[in-house]
């Protein structure tokens, strides 16, 4: 094959393996997470950008995920 016609095929990464700080750097503006929180005694859904930062609190988890969403980011569950 001639480097024109070569394929390029992305690698394979166990995200298990991946720290937080590689994490945040990879999709800082394009990555948010979802986690159950307790405001002033409300059960809630905090969103926060792949560095940790709060962007938004929801009252649940579709609400949450949908606000993430319609900003055009992908959404993940921290467990």
């Amino acid at each position: 094959m001639t480097p024109e016609t070569e394929i390029s095929v992305p690698a394979i990464v166990d995200i298990r393996g991946v720290s937080t700080d590689q994490l945040a750097r990879l999709g800082v503006s394009r990555i948010a997470y979802v986690k159950p929180v307790e405001v002033n005694g409300t059960h809630g859904f905090s969103i926060h950008a792949a560095d940790g930062t709060p962007m938004a609190l929801a009252a649940d988890r579709d609400i949450a995920v949908a606000a993430i969403l319609r900003h055009e980011m992908l959404a993940v569950s921290v467990h």
